[in-house]
């Protein structure tokens, strides 16, 4: 199975069960994110933001499967979100 395929049956598969929607979880993350830095945040920033940080522990480790499967999902996941 490839990063993408793997990516795909996670974000529409059980994560999509025990997190709700990509829309409503990455709302709900943004609302929280926007209390903590005290600006606001957008479920779009939030998927960029996750992007980053599976990119910065690529640094170190850039075999790393689970980290690229992850960029790999949440990209799809910014694509749910219409961006």
């Amino acid at each position: 199975m490839t990063w993408l395929q793997t990516a795909d049956e996670l974000i529409n598969g059980d994560r999509a069960k025990d997190y709700g929607s990509v829309s409503e979880n990455f709302q709900r993350i943004a609302d929280l994110w926007s209390v903590v830095l005290g600006v606001g945040v957008t479920p779009e920033q939030v998927a960029l933001c996750m992007i980053q940080l599976k990119v910065a522990r690529l640094v170190n480790t850039p075999e790393h499967k689970d980290s690229w499967v992850d960029i790999a999902g949440y990209v799809g996941c910014a694509e749910k979100l219409g961006g």
